[in-house]
């Protein structure tokens, strides 16, 4: 544990190892730098973590923070956290006329994870005179977190194992040191693909442990892993995955599902494609030779054909239906027709085309947007008014609710409005004729 009554002033040969460091760095000026070293208190080793300025064409530099490696805490000395980061007090230095409340020359404890600015140690190799990190090669370990990674390197000696390997943004990793630690076969594999793993032309990000350990599990390099990692993401992203396949193919069987899409050479829309087709004709699809057909082209064609062929089937009985249910209704209400001595008559719609044919000559959507269903539900009926003259061309269409037992619309060519000698028949003439027959009909 440190205790503060042994840290000892910079050694000089440090100061201007420092000095030199800071130098060469190029950054000197008002601003405040960090750098560290290694020291040993009460046979712990130790970061000593200084800050440099320059005032006035003079050089400073004082103690700010001491961390240990075994240590729970920290001790901390003329620095404080602000807004910016770290500032520090030098009015012990004659840079400032006004302490500052932190700044009071005494060594004040915190948590270890505290106080511990960016500062790379300028002499690492000082660790290696301690017979624990001896083998550690904290050395070559090129970040500032060395404590960090003397701490994991007790626990996981292969910590030095990946150093070497030139990893080192790999080796405070505790998911890959413990895997490092009980497979031989993983050391072997770090070895084959150690170039792809330091990725020195930065050609993509450092990769995931996820990543390392999939590609390892599959004895493939890490730039493939990397790739099926990303069709897997992209996989769970996408829509006909995410409403259709995934109801086939859980999410532990991406992987062999992706190298099935490859070997197949297809793609993620015919195989969503595919299975809504089994699943409309009824296949069990818990079976491997429906879900993973040996010849999935062949087998996708056939599928599709026959859930075609289904789909016309139903919907010709489905239309079937509709035309006989439509006549039916067609029929009962078939004396609401008018055609007395009046200039025009009423017609109803016998079918669903009827009612196609009077929207695309009209130019309106009566033969569209469900009137159809509107009418084998008895919820509003559809006549044509017609010239007497001419009683098969189409001239002004009447939507008649049977419930109020109103015309709710009544519109000619492109919904345009009738003239008053049609309008005046259809709501005195053919509306009163037709709301008592309609009472006949109920009475019936």
């Amino acid at each position: 544990m440190i205790d503060e009554k042994f840290i000892r002033p910079i050694p000089n040969y440090i100061a201007k190892q420092i000095r030199n460091r800071d130098e060469r760095s190029g950054n000197y000026g008002g601003n405040i730098r960090f750098y560290a070293y290694f020291a040993k208190i009460k046979g712990e080793l130790v970061k000593i973590t200084v800050a440099c300025k320059n005032y006035e064409k003079q050089w400073f530099c004082k103690q700010v923070a001491v961390h240990g490696v075994h240590s729970d805490i920290c001790f901390v000395r003329d620095m404080e956290y602000s807004i910016m980061g770290f500032v520090v007090g030098w009015y012990e230095q004659g840079l400032s006329n006004i302490p500052k409340q932190y700044e009071d020359g005494k060594w004040y404890s915190s948590g270890d994870k505290f106080y511990n600015p960016f500062a790379k140690v300028i002499n690492k190799k000082y660790a290696l005179r301690f017979d624990a990190y001896k083998y550690s090669a904290v050395d070559k370990y090129p970040y500032a977190d060395e404590l960090k990674y003397l701490r994991i390197y007790e626990q996981y000696p292969q910590a030095e194992y990946f150093v070497k390997l030139g990893l080192q943004h790999l080796a405070t990793n505790k998911t890959l040191l413990k895997k490092a630690a009980k497979d031989k076969n993983f050391r072997k594999w770090l070895i084959r693909y150690a170039k792809q793993l330091r990725n020195e032309h930065g050609t993509y990000p450092y990769f995931s442990a996820k990543v390392i350990l999939s590609s390892y599990k599959a004895n493939i390099s890490v730039i493939e892993g990397a790739f099926a990692e990303r069709e897997r993401k992209e996989l769970l992203k996408n829509y006909n995955y995410s409403n259709t396949i995934s109801k086939i193919i859980p999410h532990n069987e991406i992987d062999t599902f992706l190298k099935y899409i490859k070997k197949q050479d297809t793609n993620i829309a015919s195989y969503a494609d595919y299975v809504k087709a089994c699943c409309y004709l009824g296949l069990d699809m818990t079976l491997d030779k429906n879900r993973f057909p040996h010849d999935f082209k062949r087998w996708h064609d056939i599928r599709i054909d026959e859930y075609r062929s289904k789909l016309a089937q139903e919907d010709a009985e489905k239309k079937k239906n509709l035309y006989a249910q439509f006549a039916s209704i067609a029929e009962k209400y078939l004396p609401l027709e008018r055609s007395q001595k009046d200039a025009y008559i009423v017609v109803i719609a016998k079918s669903p085309a009827d009612l196609v044919r009077e929207g695309d000559v009209l130019h309106h959507c009566v033969g569209r947007m469900n009137y159809d269903q509107r009418f084998i539900r008895e919820e509003s009926l559809i006549f044509f008014i017609r010239n007497k003259e001419t009683p098969d061309t189409p001239f002004v269409t009447v939507e008649y609710s049977l419930s109020k037992h109103k015309v709710l619309q009544c519109y000619g060519d492109r919904d345009s409005k009738p003239t008053d000698e049609v309008l005046n028949f259809v709501h005195r003439k053919w509306l009163p004729y037709a709301n008592k027959k309609l009472k006949s009909i109920a009475a019936a």
